[in-house]
C-alpha cells in the first residue's frame, strides 16, 4: 500500500466513505539468508508443504502458460467457500485472521481487568465493554446520536450549515467541502492544508452514472436505504427526500474527479495563499468552516482538485437547507449504524454489506468489537495502545535484525537492475542511485507509541466514547500545522497486516504482524521467501520509482529529477503496461483500469524482477537444488503466486474495479510474469499459450 502523504490524511474525505482498507500487503523477513551471496538450506520442515510452497493446490490440468494462477492454486480456487461474513479470502486473510486473534486475547484480557484510571489497560477495558453491550444499546435505539440530529435540525442559515460541514469529522456525519492537514509534498518538513471536495454516500462517482444493470440495481437500493435510514426518526414522506438527497449526491459526484486523475501529484499540489484561496472560491465561508473543525485559518492551502471547488460551492448554496439536513440526518445515521441497536445496524448492513460487497451476514460482534477497539492509527480506535502490548508478546526482536539485511539485499538487487537498464541515462541512473541509497526502512514497530494521557473513555457510554477518540485524532491533526513534520511517526499500528511506502520521507514501512508464513517463513525454501518476502519488499521500494513516486527525490521532494529523454521513454513503458492491465476483465462488462492502477502494478512487475535478482545473487553462482521436482526458479515463481491468489465475491470485485488502485490478484499474480523472461524459461511458456506476450511487447522498467 503507498501513501502519497502530501495528501493524506485527507485522502480518506477525498474519497467519501469508502474504507481504506488495502487489500495488498507486503513484507518480511528470512532468518535463513544472512546474506544476499549466501545460500542457506532450510533448517527444518516448512510450515506448508514440505519446502514453502502447498503444491496440493496446483491444477496440473491448466498450463502454465495458459493462468498461472490457476495453475498454480486451481484446486484451491475450486474447494475454497467463502464464509458467509467474508467478501473476499487470501493469504494475507490468513494472517490478518491469525493477527485478530492475537489481538481478541489482548483485548479481553483487559476488558476483565482491574485497571488504573487514566491507564491504557482501562481506556481498552470501557471502549470495548462499551461496544459489547449490545442489551444497552438495544434499549437505547437511535437516542444516543439523538443530540447530534437535534443539532442537525436546527441548522436555519448558510452559515449555521458551513459549521455543520466543519464539525463533520468530530460529528461523524459528511461534507461536500473540507480540509485535512497533510505533508507538504513539495517541503516534506513541514505539513500543510489540503483543501478539497467530497460527500458521496457511494463508493465513487462512477455509482451515480453507469449505466449497467448492477449499478441501476445499486441506485434503487441505496434509494430505499435513504429511505430505511430516515424512518428511523420518524420523518415523513421519505421516499421524495430520499430521491432529493440521490439527486444532490448525484450533482456532486458529476463535479468530482476521476480516481485515475486524482492519483496524479502535479495535478494535486495547487499551493496558494490562504487570502488567494478565499478570493479564488469565494461564496463560502471558509474561515467559519475551518475554525469549527478548530483550525485557525493558515498562510497557505493546497488545493486538491482545484476545478471542482467552485461548481460544489455552488451546489451548497442554491441547495435548499432542507434536503441539506435531510442529507445531514442520513448520514448521521448511517454513519453511526454499527454503534447503535441491532435492529439500525442490521438495516444498514442490508445495503452496505450486502448490497455492495455481497457479504451474506455481519461479523461476529468480537470481531466487529476488536476491530474497533484495534484500530489503525488516525481511527477511531486505541490502535497504539494495543499494539505496544502486542509487539512485546508476538514480535521477536531477531526478526527486525533479518529484515533489516533482507530490505539491504533488495536494495542491492534494485541498483544492479538499474545499472542494466538501457533506457535510462547515465544523469538520470545516478539519482536513482541517490533515492535508492536514502531508503529509510522502518520494521516492526514505532519507536515512539501515541500517547493517549489526554483522552478520556468512560464506561458505559459507547457514542461518547468514539465522539472523545474522534475528537482526540482531530486535533492531533490539527495541531500539526505550524510544526515540523515527524518522520518517526507511523501510519499503521504493528498488528496491521499491510505495509507502505511514504514517498515524503522516502520510507518503506513493515508493520510486525506481516513477518509470518506464508510471507516468511525460516524454515522455507529460500526460492520460495524471495518470490513472496522478497517480491513485496521489493514492490515497496518499487513504489519510489513508480509513475507517481518517481516524481519525488532521495529526500521526498515532489520535483523533476529526470532528464527530459528518459521520462519520455519510462511513460512509452507505463503506457504499454496500463494497455496490458485494461485489457484484463474478470467480469463482463468490469475491466480493471490500467490508469488507476498504474503505480501498484509498477510495483508488482519491479518487485518479483528484483527479487529475482536478489534471489540469483544469493546463489552465489551455484545451480540451485531441485525440490519436488521444481527448480529453484519455479519455486521463486510458485510462491509469488501463493501470496497473491484469493478469491472474491463477485459485488466486491466490482467495488474493487472501481475504486481500488490495486488490480484483482488474478491480474497481479499473472500480468508481472508475462513479461518477465526467467518466467518464459522456467516453464517453457510457448507462443501458442494464453499469456505469452512477443518479446518485444514484454514490459521490463525496473
Amino acid at each position: 500500500m503507498r501513501f502519497m502523504l502530501g495528501g493524506l490524511p485527507f485522502a480518506a474525505f477525498l474519497a467519501g466513505r469508502l474504507s481504506m482498507k488495502s487489500t495488498k500487503l507486503l513484507c518480511c523477513l528470512m532468518l535463513a539468508l544472512q546474506s544476499p551471496l549466501v545460500l542457506a538450506e532450510p533448517m527444518a520442515k516448512a510450515e506448508i508443504g514440505s519446502f514453502g510452497v502447498d503444491l496440493s493446490h496446483r491444477d496440473e490440468s491448466v498450463k502454465p502458460g495458459d493462468d498461472f494462477d490457476r495453475y498454480a492454486s486451481g484446486k484451491w480456487h475450486a474447494s475454497h467457500e467463502l464464509k458467509d461474513y467474508e467478501t473476499r479470502y487470501g493469504a494475507f486473510t490468513t494472517l490478518s485472521d491469525q493477527a485478530e486473534i492475537q489481538v481478541r486475547e489482548i483485548i479481553e484480557e483487559m476488558a476483565k481487568s482491574d485497571a488504573a484510571a487514566g491507564s491504557n489497560e482501562q481506556k481498552i477495558r470501557d471502549l470495548y465493554n462499551s461496544y459489547m453491550d449490545v442489551a444497552a444499546r438495544n434499549a437505547a435505539g437511535i437516542a444516543p446520536i439523538r443530540p447530534l440530529l437535534d443539532q442537525i435540525e436546527s441548522i436555519d442559515s448558510r452559515l449555521a450549515l458551513t459549521q455543520a460541514f466543519g464539525r463533520s469529522s468530530v460529528d461523524g456525519t459528511i461534507s461536500p467541502l473540507g480540509g485535512g492537514v497533510g505533508l507538504d509534498r513539495k517541503n516534506p518538513d513541514r505539513y500543510l492544508l489540503n483543501v478539497g471536495v467530497s460527500g458521496l454516500g457511494l463508493p465513487d462517482k462512477d455509482y451515480y452514472f453507469n449505466k449497467a444493470e448492477r449499478f441501476v440495481q445499486i441506485r434503487a437500493a441505496y434509494l430505499k436505504h435513504i429511505e430505511r435510514m430516515l424512518g428511523f426518526v420518524g420523518v415523513a414522506n421519505t421516499a421524495a427526500r430520499a430521491q432529493a438527497i440521490l439527486a444532490l449526491e448525484t450533482r456532486l459526484a458529476s463535479q468530482m474527479w476521476d480516481r485515475a486523475q486524482m492519483r496524479d501529484r502535479e495535478k494535486t499540489y495547487n499551493l496558494m495563499s490562504f487570502a488567494e484561496f478565499e478570493q479564488q472560491y469565494s461564496g463560502y465561508d471558509w474561515a467559519a468552516h475551518l475554525r469549527a473543525d478548530g483550525i485557525e485559518p493558515p498562510a497557505e492551502v493546497n488545493v486538491y482538485t482545484p476545478s471542482a471547488v467552485n461548481p460544489v460551492i455552488e451546489i451548497v448554496n442554491d441547495t435548499p437547507l432542507a434536503t441539506w439536513i435531510d442529507y445531514l440526518r442520513f448520514h448521521a445515521i448511517d454513519n453511526h449504524a454499527s454503534l447503535l441497536s441491532e435492529e439500525i445496524d442490521n438495516a444498514s448492513f442490508e445495503f452496505n454489506g450486502k448490497m455492495l460487497s455481497g457479504q451474506q451476514a455481519q461479523k461476529e460482534l468480537w470481531k466487529r468489537g476488536v476491530a474497533l477497539v484495534g484500530g489503525s492509527r488516525g481511527s477511531q480506535g486505541l490502535g497504539d495502545a494495543v499494539g505496544q502490548i502486542f509487539v512485546a508478546r508476538h514480535f521477536k526482536p531477531e526478526a527486525k535484525q533479518a529484515m533489516d539485511e533482507l530490505v539491504e539485499n533488495l536494495r542491492r538487487a534494485l541498483r544492479q537492475n538499474i545499472e542494466q537498464l538501457d533506457w535510462m541515462g547515465e544523469a538520470t541512473k545516478e539519482e536513482a542511485y541517490k533515492k535508492l541509497a536514502s531508503f529509510r526502512p522502518k520494521i516492526g514497530y514505532p519507536s515512539q507509541w501515541r500517547d493517549y494521557s489526554k483522552l478520556t473513555i468512560v464506561p458505559g457510554d459507547l457514542l461518547a466514547n468514539v465522539r472523545a477518540l474522534r475528537a482526540f485524532y482531530n486535533d492531533d491533526q490539527n495541531a500539526r500545522l505550524g510544526r515540523a513534520s515527524d518522520k518517526d511517526e507511523w501510519f499503521m499500528t504493528p498488528q496491521t497486516v499491510n505495509a507502505y511506502y511514504n514517498s515524503s520521507f522516502n520510507e518503506i514501512v513493515f508493520p510486525a504482524a506481516i513477518l509470518q508464513p506464508p510471507f516468511f517463513d525460516v524454515n522455507a525454501d529460500p526460492a520460495v521467501n524471495y518470490g513472496a518476502i522478497g517480491a513485496v519488499i521489493g514492490h515497496e521500494m518499487g513504489h519510489g520509482f513508480d509513475d507517481q513516486g518517481s516524481k519525488s527525490d532521495h529526500a521526498g521532494i515532489q520535483r523533476n529529477w529526470w532528464d527530459e529523454e528518459d521520462r519520455e521513454r519510462f511513460e512509452q513503458l507505463t503506457s504499454a503496461l496500463g494497455a496490458q492491465y485494461d485489457s484484463y476483465c474478470p467480469l463482463e462488462g468490469h475491466c480493471v483500469n490500467g490508469q488507476l492502477t498504474m503505480g501498484e502494478n509498477i510495483g508488482d512487475l519491479g518487485g518479483v524482477s528484483m527479487a529475482y535478482t536478489a534471489y540469483k545473487l544469493s546463489l552465489n553462482g551455484q545451480e540451485a537444488p531441485v525440490l519436488d521436482g521444481l527448480t529453484g526458479d519455479q519455486r521463486f515463481f510458485l510462491s509469488w503466486a501463493q501470496v497473491w491468489k484469493a478469491k472474491y465475491r463477485d459485488e466486491a470485485l466490482v467495488n474493487q474495479l472501481q475504486a481500488d488502485p490495486h488490480s484483482p490478484p488474478r491480474y497481479r499474480i499473472n500480468g508481472p510474469l508475462r513479461n518477465l523472461n526467467e518466467w518464459y524459461q522456467a516453464f517453457d511458456v510457448q507462443p501458442d499459450d494464453a499469456l505469452y506476450l512477443k518479446p518485444e511487447e514484454r514490459v521490463r522498467i525496473w
